[in-house]
């Protein structure tokens, strides 16, 4: 005996357990979500550095550091 089911009753099958799973397993999406935005942002920041001009790593040091902008040496 064959079993065959019709595309749209798979589609309105999977569509109900995406749903059921939304709502049960819903913390488990909600980091995926926030994952997924976190490494867009990551990505979009690395561009973002791309195109603008470099910065040493001893300016960086003194920013961390506290220093004012007077004691701060840019170098390229």
């Amino acid at each position: 005996m064959e079993l065959t089911i019709s595309d749209d009753k798979i589609k309105e099958l999977l569509a109900e357990v995406i749903s059921e799973m939304l709502v049960k397993k819903r913390e488990v999406f909600h980091e995926i979500i926030l994952e997924a935005l976190e490494e867009i942002g990551i990505g979009n920041a690395i561009v973002e550095g791309q195109k603008s001009d470099f910065v040493s790593e001893t300016c960086i040091f003194d920013i961390l550091e506290g220093k004012s902008e007077s004691q701060i040496s840019i170098g390229f």
